[in-house]
């Protein structure tokens, strides 16, 4: 649902900027202001949840439904924005349990990469769905339904949640890492913010730079909090483990770059092409379609070495949209580098949860799911500010032109950030043996 919710939401992105009044440069809020809450409370809240079990995750839910419908009916960009604020808090709590609830209930090996492997054609085929709906639903009825439709589905998970999910809460509640928890949200909260800020009024910006350093500077309290906690929220032996870390740096580049990809090529489609939203959903269908087979490929030749597959495989379609031209006789292009980079991108997300989840006991799985997610959300938020800011700054022109211009530099540096992934992948991951079948 949060995946097709997501593509919904880039597609219809212009349009509901303008039936709301938002102008070009706040376009990018929709989207920042749901997973800057996302992200930044994905710990705080998914560690909330091992006090309070199943209920948190429920209450998750009804959160969700109540923003959709406020999203649906807003009248203004501040409305909007509440609603977006209140449905990255659900997803803090909602997204945490579901990925701990996959890892917790199959052993590590085969059955787990399998599970995974599920979990992200599933989101694939999210993302491809959402992409379809929301040129559908926009341009057919109204981008309002880019958020009812999110409400019956939040009712019928919540009435099989009740019916399928057992009491998780344990028997011993762990403690509450307060200090900790309310140092690693506010700096991820300021980084994000400065990030934003950047992507708005440039990277010389006083608040944006003021935000980033504030940031850091939590973060690094953060660090020195766990070390000497009794309960700590991020133990730093967890975080110290190479699949861990290095894992966590691909899913965050993964993320990263092609969800602002999506964003840059919905701008190119509408902005330069002059397509319709729904022609411009039809055309990010490709970004799905023959991205249920990768997960196969991880049991064959192990994680680390298709996080190398799936990056190389990126890089390559992202640097070949470089060559797009200003009229539609380029969408063979577009459809191609969309199509073979989504394929990468697959490979690269599938592989990195696996990473991620590796060699860690059951107790642990909840913290190393609550992390990716976290990184999830962050490259979701950091990926449309830098990318905006980027094309801003490279623009050519005002016309169609100039705005293509822009986005190739974009485009560009988006495929340069997935190589040097790549090459991170490859040098500081150990190789993983498939799993034996």
């Amino acid at each position: 649902m949060l995946a097709v919710d997501f593509s919904i939401l880039n597609v219809a992105l212009p349009v509901i900027g303008e039936g709301l009044g938002f102008e070009l440069a706040n376009f990018q809020w929709i989207a920042t202001s749901f997973a800057l809450c996302a992200a930044g409370f994905t710990l705080l809240i998914g560690r909330i949840a091992d006090l309070f079990g199943r209920r948190l995750f429920l209450g998750g839910l009804v959160v969700l439904g109540a923003a959709s419908l406020l999203g649906g009916v807003s009248t203004s960009p501040e409305l909007l924005i509440v609603a977006r604020v209140f449905q990255g808090l659900a997803t803090a709590a909602v997204t945490p349990a579901g990925f701990s609830l996959l890892t917790t209930s199959f052993p590590e090996g085969p059955l787990r990469e399998k599970a995974l492997g599920l979990n992200g054609a599933l989101m694939s085929a999210g993302f491809t769905t959402g992409a379809v709906l929301g040129g559908v639903l926009t341009d057919l009825l109204s981008w309002r339904w880019a958020f009812f439709i999110n409400v019956p589905v939040a009712l019928l998970v919540l009435v099989a949640a009740v019916v399928v999910i057992e009491e998780s809460r344990p028997e011993e509640r762990p403690k509450l890492d307060l200090p900790g928890a309310v140092s690693v949200t506010l700096g991820v909260l300021a980084v994000v913010l400065g990030l934003t800020q950047a992507g708005e009024h440039g990277w010389g910006s006083p608040t944006a730079m003021l935000s980033l350093a504030a940031g850091v500077l939590l973060l690094l309290v953060f660090y020195a909090v766990e070390r000497g906690a009794e309960a700590p929220l991020v133990p730093l032996g967890v975080l110290g483990r190479r699949t861990v870390a290095w894992g966590n740096i691909a899913g965050l580049i993964a993320f990263l770059t092609e969800t602002s990809l999506v964003f840059l090529m919905t701008l190119y489609l509408q902005k330069v092409l002059g397509f319709s939203p729904l022609a411009a959903g039809l055309s990010f269908g490709v970004l799905g379609i023959g991205t249920v087979a990768p997960p196969r490929v991880i049991g064959r030749i192990g994680t680390r070495s298709t996080l190398i597959l799936g990056g190389t495989v990126q890089t390559v379609a992202k640097a070949a949209l470089i060559g797009l031209g200003d009229d539609r006789s380029w969408m063979w292009l577009l459809l191609t580098g969309t199509f073979v980079g989504g394929v990468g991108n697959m490979l690269v997300i599938v592989g990195f949860m696996v990473t991620v989840t590796t060699g860690l006991p059951d107790r642990e799985q909840g913290l190393a799911t609550g992390l990716a997610t976290m990184k999830q959300q962050i490259g979701i938020t950091m990926g449309t500010p830098v990318m905006s800011a980027v094309a801003t700054a490279a623009l050519t022109g005002a016309g169609a032109a100039g705005i293509l211009g822009g986005l190739k530099v974009a485009i560009a540096v988006n495929a340069a950030i997935v190589l040097a992934g790549t090459l991170a992948a490859a040098l500081f991951l150990r190789g993983t043996a498939p799993a034996s079948r």
